[in-house]
């Protein structure tokens, strides 16, 4: 019998009494609370793959819809996801999740492949792969095999000539709300858009391969909702061998689908300019902190360019705000240097829903931290090289603001004056840059040259101006604060 992934239970959970494995209609029991996948990257994807699977066979119709069916329902996930199987053996003849429709030809590839993080071929023909060995994973069981097929199609990076990145681009920043009463069917049902079900027709590997050889179009999404293909791109034509029930090997095939702008409901966007077409967000290599809020946690009100994932949106404006405040987001994702992986992003923060004009100011106090961060790496120009050496006083010094920032954050939830929280933020962003920079400039500055010395005493005077609203940081940043500047001594008001 084929392996299928609605009829067998291939999911490790963790639950109240222990680990399990589950199909994906168990999701609806009480105690299941979170996927348990050796890695973060395989535990991201499987949500989404819930996700998805839940958006397909039975999305709610309406806010009113969705409300009503919050309570768990074993029976009708089950029966709604029956009809479904068909297209989701991972073996056998047929259609083979997210494969090609037709046996691909071809030398296979190890399935050490199907991670993102793997050697690529060029690597292992330099023995370049010092850090991720090639052929990690020789022979891979059903279930990892086909939760590693959905990471990789999901979150494609580039690959070589024509293999595809996915339809979010390689390593898309993926956001996911996490309610406040958590289990797992909690946590699938707050991401799962509004739509209707959707035919076996509409996933791609029950199809011809939409191919992007010469002369081939873009694939682009039809209607104007939901496109549920979102969940389930095929960016990558792949083909598993199997031997003995295990996944031996991966035939690929140049050519997949070149997905065009496609909005994925789990995914900020950005512009680069009003107007122009919205592109998925990426994450950044590093600590994922306030400075990334923007547009990703937090709505950005100064501008139209940075847009949170849709789910965000639509689960504030399913539950009261007392709910909304009491969630969290999971921040998630591949950062990538074009095909090198460099760090997995996963993190935390809380779900920001605040009145219009604290998020304002809460986008301002973010504003104002980059440029304190910008006026402190100015002032280091005497003390430290240019280049890696600044750019980690920056890094750290948003680092070290992450607490006070928490604080005012709860200052803005709790309704302070905006003013007020304004001022006490500035005073945080003084202390800390003062401090970074008093720890590298004082110590052994009695043996410096005179002109070093006289170099370094100019360069704190310019950043405690900043932080008095002069110069070239220190406007922007009481701009953004909303604070009025002081007039310079000898000027008139």
């Amino acid at each position: 019998m084929p392996f299928n992934l609605i009829r067998d239970p291939w999911i490790p959970v963790a639950t109240l009494s222990g680990p399990r494995t589950i199909r994906p209609d168990q999701i609806t029991d009480s105690d299941v609370l979170f996927p348990a996948w050796p890695r973060a990257d395989l535990n991201i994807a499987c949500l989404e793959l819930l996700i998805g699977l839940v958006a397909l066979a039975d999305p709610p119709a309406t806010r009113e819809n969705w409300l009503a069916r919050r309570a768990p329902d074993p029976d009708r996930l089950r029966d709604r996801l029956a009809p479904y199987a068909e297209a989701f053996n991972l073996d056998g003849d047929g259609p083979r999740f997210l494969q090609d429709l037709e046996p691909l030809a071809g030398t296979p590839g190890a399935p050490d492949m199907l991670f993102i993080d793997s050697a690529g071929e060029n690597a292992a023909k330099k023995n370049a792969d010092l850090m991720v060995w090639r052929d990690r994973y020789p022979a891979l069981d059903p279930a990892l095999a086909a939760m590693a097929l959905y990471t990789l199609q999901a979150h494609a990076p580039s690959g070589g000539a024509g293999n595809r990145t996915s339809m979010r681009g390689g390593g898309p920043l993926v956001t996911l709300v996490e309610p406040p009463d958590r289990s797992l069917w909690k946590l699938v049902w707050a991401n799962v858009p509004c739509g209707t079900p959707q035919p076996l027709a509409r996933l791609p590997w029950t199809r011809p391969t939409a191919l992007s050889d010469k002369g081939r179009e873009v694939h682009q999404p039809e209607g104007d909702g939901l496109a549920i293909e979102a969940f389930f791109g095929m960016p990558r034509r792949l083909r598993l061998v199997f031997e003995n029930g295990e996944v031996t090997g991966v035939i690929q095939r140049p050519y997949g689908t070149n997905y065009g702008l496609w909005r994925h409901p789990l995914t900020p966007y950005y512009r680069m300019k009003p107007g122009d077409a919205p592109l998925p967000k990426h994450p950044r290599a590093g600590l994922f902190g306030y400075r990334n809020w923007l547009g990703v946690v937090a709505k950005t009100e100064r501008d139209d360019l940075r847009e949170r994932a849709g789910v965000l949106d639509e689960y504030e404006a399913r539950v009261r705000e007392s709910e909304a405040r009491a969630a969290r987001i999971i921040v998630a994702g591949w950062a990538m240097d074009n095909m090198k992986p460099l760090d997995f992003t996963l993190s935390v923060q809380p779900f920001v829903a605040l009145p219009p004009e604290s998020g304002l100011m809460l986008a301002g106090l973010v504003e104002a931290a980059d440029q304190a961060a910008l006026a402190l790496r100015a002032a280091l120009e005497p003390i430290l090289a240019g280049g890696e050496a600044r750019e980690s006083e920056r890094e750290a010094f948003h680092a070290a603001t992450e607490l006070p920032f928490r604080e005012r954050f709860e200052e803005l939830k709790a309704e302070a004056a905006p003013a007020e929280v304004a001022a006490h933020w500035l005073s945080d962003l003084r202390r800390h840059a003062l401090a970074r920079f008093d720890a590298l400039a004082l110590p052994g500055l009695h043996q410096r040259e005179a002109d070093v010395i006289q170099r370094i005493v100019a360069a704190r005077h310019l950043l405690l101006a900043a932080f008095a609203g002069h110069g070239k940081y220190g406007g922007p940043m009481f701009t953004a604060l909303r604070l009025e500047r002081p007039v310079k001594k000898g000027k008139v008001a």
